[in-house]
């Protein structure tokens, strides 16, 4: 059975830690190691890979000392140039190529951020849960078959976004980058809609935005969609 903590989902920092009861991965890397030993309550010796977004501080923050703790990192070629970071422990990975950390095999994607090569990641353990990984991007265009866990970035609403710009809350040039870079509650609802969700055990909603986001509205709407247990990543 898939358990999913929740060390980070804002733009202060981003980081999960998920298990299969036997095999342990981070997804992300935005906070300090110190503070991922610290949430998982100095239990990080059995976390056998890291995998990295992309390049934005608040998803690799914590990456030179996740390195030096022994954990393998995989990222696109692309995030490991525009990171600059040289370790034998950085593993180049391609899109649409599946690879194996312990019991799981992962499959990155390719999404659309504002930076060099950005993943998504499709993760199936040796019992046959599958779960989708994916943040910061504005669109998914693939579909998945048999997801038992979704992990999406939900960061703003359009609707709260156009109110928060008409009342000067939010600078109106914000409006274009959001809509270019990150996952809205509109897209999401329309990912829920285009996928098969019949396995789907839960369901988390990554990212949200500190100014553009309803944690209530959010879960309430995706409940209303898809039917199945919703959990906000809030941190």
């Amino acid at each position: 059975m898939i358990e999913i903590k929740v060390l980070g989902s804002s733009s202060r920092g981003n980081a999960y830690h998920i298990s299969d009861g036997r095999t342990s991965l981070l997804l992300e890397a935005g906070i300090k190691f110190r503070d991922i030993q610290r949430k998982l309550n100095f239990k990080t010796s059995d976390i056998a890979g890291c995998l990295i977004s992309h390049e934005h501080g608040d998803h690799r923050l914590g990456l030179k000392e996740v390195l030096r703790a022994g954990i393998d990192v995989y990222m696109s070629p692309g995030t490991a140039e525009a990171i600059g970071e040289n370790h034998h422990r950085i593993n180049k990975v391609e899109a649409k190529k599946p690879f194996k950390v312990g019991t799981w095999t992962i499959l990155p994607f390719d999404v659309q951020h504002d930076v060099s090569e950005p993943f998504g990641f499709l993760l199936q353990n040796d019992v046959g849960e599958k779960l989708l990984f994916a943040t910061d991007t504005y669109y998914i265009k693939y579909k998945f078959k048999d997801l038992t866990h979704i992990m999406i970035e939900t960061n703003y609403s359009l609707d709260i976004l156009k109110e928060n710009i008409a009342s000067g809350r939010v600078p109106k040039i914000m409006k274009k980058r959001l809509m270019q870079s990150h996952f809205s509650l509109e897209n999401a609802l329309g990912f829920f809609k285009a996928n098969d969700l019949s396995k789907v055990q839960e369901i988390w909603l990554l990212h949200l935005s500190d100014n553009n986001s309803d944690e209530e509205l959010f879960k309430r709407e995706v409940q209303k969609v898809t039917g199945k247990i919703v959990k906000v990543a809030s941190q």
